[in-house]
């Protein structure tokens, strides 16, 4: 069974609902699935008078356990078209993992939420993606085969990068993930999972024959 890590982080829980929705498409692939944030830097008092989404069932990853699993598939709000502080410095953290190719040849993701239409969607993935090339990851997307992010009829997040939610100040009317970026959120998941499955088994079926 293919094994998928969706970590991420999320301040007031637009990407927790989109990392649902990503293992729930992970696990459709028929995946193995582990959810895990994180952790946080903003101190917790500070968190919660910040209206934060505190997730305590939520277990917080380690570095050290990445290397087992076959994808990994991250998610993180935007910060100024870039990912968050604290995904960041998880990320910072992995270079003994880097140092003995550990997650070379693993399978890497990225999905995102953005304050507004243009705040940074594409550039935060991208930037994201640029951190999983340094460590070996082979990168996927969002490919057009989801066809909802050709959508033109309603405002949704999404592009051939990776899933997102377009989330309103949590001051005004509080936007909620929709139904179409859900919709690509399970598309990427079951996306990811399913590449990720081919090759553990072209892998293993290689290892076999070399053995033979």
């Amino acid at each position: 069974m293919t094994d998928v890590l969706v970590l991420y982080y999320s301040s007031y829980g637009h990407i927790a609902t989109m990392a649902s929705a990503v293992a729930e498409g992970a696990r459709e692939a028929g995946a193995r699935v582990t959810m895990k944030r994180v952790p946080e830097l903003v101190p917790e008092h500070v968190a919660r008078q910040a209206g934060y989404a505190i997730e305590p069932d939520v277990p917080i990853a380690t570095v050290e356990e990445l290397p087992k699993y076959d994808a990994i598939i991250l998610g993180t709000p935007t910060r100024y078209g870039n990912m968050a502080a604290q995904m960041k410095n998880f990320l910072d953290r992995t270079g003994e993992l880097w140092s003995r190719d550990a997650l070379v040849g693993k399978v890497g993701s990225v999905f995102t939420s953005t304050g507004s239409q243009h705040g940074g969607q594409e550039s935060t993935i991208l930037s994201t993606h640029v951190v999983l090339l340094h460590l070996g990851m082979l990168v996927v997307g969002l490919p057009y085969t989801f066809k909802g992010q050709l959508r033109m009829d309603q405002i949704t997040g999404g592009s051939p990068y990776g899933a997102a939610t377009l989330a309103e100040d949590v001051d005004q009317a509080d936007r909620r993930p929709s139904h179409n970026e859900l919709h690509a959120a399970r598309f990427q998941g079951r996306h990811v999972a399913e590449i990720a499955a081919a090759l553990k088994s072209g892998r293993s079926e290689r290892r076999e024959a070399n053995v033979a």
